[in-house]
């Protein structure tokens, strides 16, 4: 399959700092998304304040749900497509669950021909899902639109692509899902840019030509707060009190995996925050966040997954943490 790749340069914006007091001593007033954005921020960091929460996160047939993205099933509860290490090597999970705590594996997805992992689905309107993934070898993302809910239970694709080598000839990986279809798919992923540190990219694609850039904004929000080694992951699939909001990972030192934090990231504004994630027992190390609105019981609610790096993790917590509240 003939693949094009279009590569242009946004500009950098750097995160405006804090709101500072105005001349006349008063608080500037603040783009209309920061309150939802600072109550967002809230729920995220208090996990004990979460109406459920798993940590070391696994399926019924024993493997850790790494980097779990968690969606509503559309025939009731949820689906979390993850990857765990099966001999030596990362594959691609598919488990349902009914309450979002315990998850009944159903098959994998990929691996059988390269380490897969990093997993994004997204529903499409037709009934269908797109699932994308970082592939190896040449580490790469791939995509596959699944017609139907059977289909993804049967690992039967409709169509695949393998976007090739784009900024970076050593990686390009972890990717998300801001909207797919059948027709186009539009997915943020990072490229390790001088094969030295991963930034930040978006590309949008009809299943057969791809366009791809570099995404300044969102590497200038995060390195604004130190994070001047790796930014990866990121996640950008809910809606909070009428604002979009995204979240990321960055890290302060390379090679170390206790210098991982995770961001809440405006696009109204192109600013981040730290989330002071609190967890019962203090872990201070967090990757790979995933963040989505979910139904709970009928209603409106919002899930969160993190992995924990066993670097920085507190007793007991290190792997897959799950948590979500009713809104």
């Amino acid at each position: 399959m003939r693949v094009l790749w279009l590569v242009s340069a946004l500009g950098c914006v750097a995160s405006p700092a804090p709101d500072d007091d105005t001349g006349g001593g008063g608080k500037a007033d603040g783009p209309p998304s920061d309150p939802a954005r600072a109550a967002l921020k809230a729920i995220l960091a208090d996990v004990g304040g979460a109406d459920g929460v798993r940590y070391d996160a696994r399926d019924d047939a024993g493997h850790g749900m790494d980097t779990a993205k968690i969606i509503d099933d559309p025939a009731g509860g949820y689906l979390a497509v993850y990857h765990s290490t099966v001999a030596g090597a990362f594959r691609l999970h598919l488990a349902t669950s009914q309450n979002l705590l315990d998850w009944s594996y159903v098959r994998d997805l990929a691996g059988s021909t390269g380490p897969a992992s990093q997993p994004s689905i997204k529903a499409t309107s037709d009934g269908g899902f797109v699932l994308a993934w970082e592939q190896e070898p040449a580490n790469h993302v791939r995509l596959a639109y699944y017609a139907s809910r059977e289909a993804l239970f049967a690992g039967t694709p409709a169509k695949t692509l393998d976007a090739p080598m784009v900024l970076s000839r050593c990686a390009n990986g972890t990717p998300n899902l801001y909207a797919a279809s059948k027709s186009a798919v539009d997915f943020g992923f990072h490229y390790f840019a001088n094969c030295d540190v991963d930034r930040q990219a978006r590309a949008t694609t009809n299943w057969v030509t791809v366009d791809a850039k570099p995404v300044s904004q969102l590497d200038n929000a995060v390195l604004y707060w130190g994070a001047k080694a790796n930014i990866g992951g990121r996640d950008g699939d809910v809606t909070f009190r009428g604002f979009r909001f995204d979240v990321i990972e960055g890290q302060s030192i390379k090679n170390d995996f206790g210098s991982w934090r995770s961001f809440i990231y405006d696009p109204q504004t192109g600013n981040a925050e730290p989330i002071d994630v609190h967890t019962r027992g203090g872990s201070t190390s967090f990757a790979n966040p995933k963040l989505g609105n979910i139904t709970i019981d009928g209603h409106p609610g919002i899930v969160m997954t993190i992995f924990v790096p066993s670097e920085g993790s507190a007793r007991g917590e290190a792997g897959e943490l799950i948590y979500f509240r009713r809104l």
